[in-house]
């Protein structure tokens, strides 16, 4: 039996995914590189290759159950279980998110990507991961997710961007990982939220102030928890972020 672990990474073909990828093939992971677009996810598992990382493409789209379904039937096939999974695939649905002037569809389809595909792949690699020894789910989310760093002591809200889609949608993220946290109570699963901090990526723009590989550390960080780590929790470099 195969005894080298396996990962899949989720909109791993570019910035903090690719990252999380090259950082989990350096620990010795064989790394599902997850990616809807063909030319981008083969260009981003020959750039791992090159790397040294013992790289493999995923053909996914985390919004289509058909897509998830094959992925998954790929890795059973090939490997017979998954190690770690990290759901970092996600959008921010654009930057006018008013929440008096948003366009619902944008708001739906944020959630669908960032909240119910990860539900959907979840769901679909979850038998691949009991077989696992160790088996970790890292939900990639953000701090504008945190209720408590979204507003004041006081109630009050504090400064920053409104948006109505993306920033709720990891709300939504860090709830529905809870529940999977006490679903599998009990298992020997870990699974936590990540914060990878502002990261300058086509996502917004490239305004961040961290680089792709120090947002993808803490990812890899609970990617790769001993047996006994944490469940449940919500981190970033610095440590427990509030919800």
């Amino acid at each position: 039996m195969d005894e080298k672990r396996t990962a899949l990474v989720t909109g791993a073909n570019k910035g903090i995914g690719y990252e999380i990828a090259a950082g989990l093939g350096a620990l010795g992971y064989r790394v599902g590189v997850g990616a809807r677009d063909e030319a981008r996810r083969e260009e981003a598992v020959a750039g791992l290759r090159e790397a040294g990382v013992d790289a493999f493409g995923v053909p996914m789209d985390v919004t289509d159950d058909a897509s998830v379904t094959a992925a998954a039937e790929l890795i059973a096939e090939r490997y017979g279980r998954l190690d770690a999974l990290v759901n970092n695939a996600g959008i921010t649905g654009g930057p006018a998110q008013q929440p008096s002037t948003a366009d619902l569809d944008v708001i739906r389809t944020v959630v669908e990507t960032n909240v119910i595909g990860v539900v959907r792949v979840t769901n679909a690699l979850l038998p691949l991961l009991r077989r696992a020894p160790s088996p970790r789910i890292v939900n990639v989310s953000s701090g504008v997710g945190s209720l408590t760093r979204q507003s004041g002591p006081g109630g009050e809200t504090t400064t920053g961007p409104v948006a109505v889609a993306y920033a709720p949608s990891k709300t939504f993220l860090n709830a529905v990982t809870l529940q999977y946290v006490k679903e599998l109570a009990g298992t020997n699963i870990l699974i936590n939220c990540a914060c990878p901090g502002f990261v300058a990526t086509d996502l917004n723009g490239f305004r961040g102030v961290r680089s792709p590989q120090q947002g993808a550390a803490t990812a890899i960080r609970l990617a790769t928890l001993p047996d006994g780590g944490p469940t449940g929790g919500f981190f970033e470099d610095a440590g427990v972020v509030p919800w």
